[in-house]
């Protein structure tokens, strides 16, 4: 009888665990008794990082061809239970339909959801760019603007959360703004955060390049305050004064889809299974974690992988091969990322490229815009589906960033 190995996600994770689980299969000649399938929604990688982008072209590549180059199952559907005792999860198919998979190892790799907190108004009143369904009803709710009366706030949007996705959509905003009501619109645009910064845990030489292209983009930003109530005319701030605004846009934080936390293991604040080096789920055998589902150490001096494609790619193929290896007697593979690198799309000034845990600066404006057109359309994006080009590169210690 073969064995199988399931996959929960098509993500950055998901995928190249499914390609590194094949890449091991392969390389132990184990192809006809080992059979590896993957659980998404559709057979697409969702560019979930370029989701604050005006165009939203091209941001679900189809994984078809790449899954059948490597000789990979897909399965339309959720995985809505996992029966760790029993080896086998329960999946809602997109055809309405449930059906239960038996399992020999299973990777967990679902990834996160916007964290939305029972703030007054936030359900019913703010987009977000968490998903391509979402970016989408953003972008159709810009382009109805020129059809309302002109006011302050039609020309104005608010975005809560000063994080590395809030400064990418707030930098960006002003020019879509532009772009569908008038060059010389008068537009809008405030950020706010409530802590004391935008910018988590940047160098003071990077901090200051993101202000710098803040003010070029004219955002406003306001630091040190909160949201306690957001309406379809704007948002109450935590001094009770208002902002009025027919769009607000939330981007204030993530959370680990809340399959993870139905292991009953050790979960951190962002609702991440605390892992092992090999990314098994500890306390559940024959379950391996990766992605925004994991919390791992990247480096032996206290640093934790973020919740960030660039670890997510490393982490799948960790979590695959160790998958997989564990069935057909190769060696298991530490997770280990040392080298961490931040590239920040901040509208039309450019980008930032900074270094280490600390963002030093390396590139900004153009130079450092370059490199993350590169990255948003080169190196986040599916391979190939070429068999013997996808296992070039899907080994475990593959380094994401030279």
């Amino acid at each position: 009888m073969k064995q199988h190995i399931v996959i929960a996600g098509s993500g950055f994770a998901g995928l190249w665990a499914a390609l590194s689980a094949a890449r091991a299969v392969s390389l132990a000649g184990k192809t006809d008794s080992i059979d590896i399938t993957v659980v998404s929604p559709e057979p697409a990688l969702h560019i979930r990082p370029r989701f604050y982008e005006q165009s939203l072209e091209n941001m679900a590549p189809d994984l078809s061809a790449v899954f059948e180059a490597v000789g990979v199952r897909h399965l339309p559907g959720w995985v809505k239970e996992i029966d760790s005792g029993g080896r086998r999860v329960q999946v809602k198919q997109r055809d309405g339909h449930s059906t239960t998979l038996n399992y020999d190892r299973f990777v967990l790799a679902t990834g996160s959801n916007v964290f939305r907190p029972p703030l007054p108004g936030l359900a019913e009143f703010a987009f977000d760019v968490d998903s391509l369904e979402s970016a989408h009803a953003l972008d159709a709710h810009l382009n109805r603007l020129p059809s309302h009366a002109a006011s302050k706030a039609r020309n104005t949007v608010v975005v809560i959360g000063g994080g590395f996705t809030g400064l990418e959509a707030a930098t960006e905003l002003p020019a879509r703004l532009r772009n569908v009501l008038g060059a010389d619109a008068a537009v809008r645009v405030v950020l706010i955060e409530r802590g004391a910064k935008v910018g988590p845990d940047m160098s003071d030489e990077s901090l200051a390049k993101v202000h710098e292209a803040l003010d070029f983009c004219g955002v406003e930003v306001l630091t040190g305050t909160g949201v306690t109530a957001i309406g379809a005319d704007g948002v109450t701030l935590s001094d009770g004064s208002k902002i009025e605004a027919s769009t607000v846009v939330w981007t204030a934080g993530v959370r680990a889809q809340a399959l993870a936390a139905s292991l009953g293991e050790t979960t951190d604040n962002f609702g991440r299974v605390v892992a092992d080096p090999m990314l098994h789920a500890p306390g559940t055998p024959g379950v391996f974690v990766a992605g925004d589902t994991v919390r791992a150490a990247t480096d032996d001096v206290g640093n934790v992988a973020a919740m960030s494609c660039q670890h997510a790619l490393s982490l799948g193929r960790v979590a695959g091969h160790n998958a997989a290896a564990e069935l057909v007697g190769l060696p298991l593979h530490a997770y280990s990322q040392p080298k961490y690198v931040m590239c920040l799309d901040l509208g039309a000034w450019g980008a930032i490229y900074a270094e280490g845990w600390d963002r030093q600066l390396r590139f900004e404006s153009e130079q450092g815009k370059a490199i993350k057109r590169e990255i948003n359309t080169v190196w986040i994006y599916p391979p190939v589906p070429d068999r013997d080009a996808i296992f070039a590169v899907a080994n475990p210690d593959y380094v994401i960033v030279p």
